[in-house]
């Protein structure tokens, strides 16, 4: 059985506090796009010579970690604690680039759930799906349902949003160098602050009212450490996206266009990766 885990953006990231686990509380508005790895798992045969339950290849774009540490086998671990499950072959095909701000990771750990729960019939329930997911990180209860979702807390809070329309038929361009971002870094040099407006609500208004008022708080500090990504998103902004702005914590920075673009970016950002979607 194969699954398609897609990547996120964040419209606006507002770190709001600093918690007493060391934790921040922030406020994102998480966008599903149409950028995906695959996820495949097939029963492992009882002569397979492979000592762990979950055996993990990894192709496509490279990931950063031993395959035996993938979020992956964390996910499938976490399940069969309480579920039991057979062994399992899992194949990742990576799309979604890593240390992107895009949620790659995340994804893949929580579709990892999903597969697991629909292949062997757990019945375990989306609000204990997103439970799991969050052990394995912030951002990964989001990945369980997918929808467009106003997230507090460490991002695991999740409450619907009524603004996809706002962005249908749209046309989104990401843009990643090579850069990664140390993102505990990032972390120490924002100075925490409620915002002024909500991004739920901010996203609720037409886009062209998101430029002055659509906020990421890591803007600041990331671009002071890397200056070349301002530059990219005064770039999306000279070629004509009515937003732009860096997802996450980085590196990715995307461009969101009214109509589909006349150039082509991987020309105009050349040994960055890119890609054009339609929303």
């Amino acid at each position: 059985m194969i699954t398609f885990p897609c990547a996120k953006i964040n419209l606006g990231l507002n770190v709001v506090s600093k918690r007493d686990d060391g934790y921040h509380n922030i406020e994102t508005v998480f966008y599903p796009i149409p950028l995906y790895d695959a996820l495949e798992i097939k029963y492992m045969d009882d002569r397979f010579p492979c000592s762990a339950n979950c055996d993990l290849k990894v192709s496509g774009l490279g990931v950063d970690c031993d395959e035996n540490d993938n979020i992956v086998i964390k996910a499938y671990n976490i399940i069969a604690a309480d579920y039991k499950l057979p062994r399992v072959h899992a194949h990742l095909y990576k799309r979604i680039p890593t240390q992107a701000g895009l949620g790659g990771g995340s994804a893949d750990g929580a579709y990892m759930i999903r597969l697991l729960d629909e292949r062997f019939r757990l019945n375990i329930g989306n609000a204990e799906m997103e439970r799991y997911a969050a052990r394995l990180g912030a951002d990964c209860a989001f990945f369980i349902s997918s929808d467009i979702a106003y997230a507090t807390g460490i991002g695991d809070v999740l409450e619907p949003v009524d603004a996809r329309g706002n962005l249908n038929g749209y046309w989104l361009a990401l843009v990643k160098p090579s850069l990664s971002v140390n993102t505990g870094k990032a972390y120490s040099m924002i100075e925490c602050a409620e915002p002024d407006m909500s991004c739920r609500d901010i996203v609720r208004q037409p886009i062209e009212k998101w430029r002055d008022a659509l906020i990421n708080d890591f803007e600041k500090p990331v671009f002071k450490m890397h200056p070349e990504l301002a530059a990219i998103k005064n770039k999306l902004y000279d070629l004509g996206a009515a937003y732009a702005q860096m997802s996450g914590s980085g590196s990715t920075i995307f461009g969101i266009f009214r109509a589909k673009p006349d150039f082509e970016l991987s020309e105009v950002f050349d040994g960055a990766f890119t890609s054009l979607l339609q929303l």
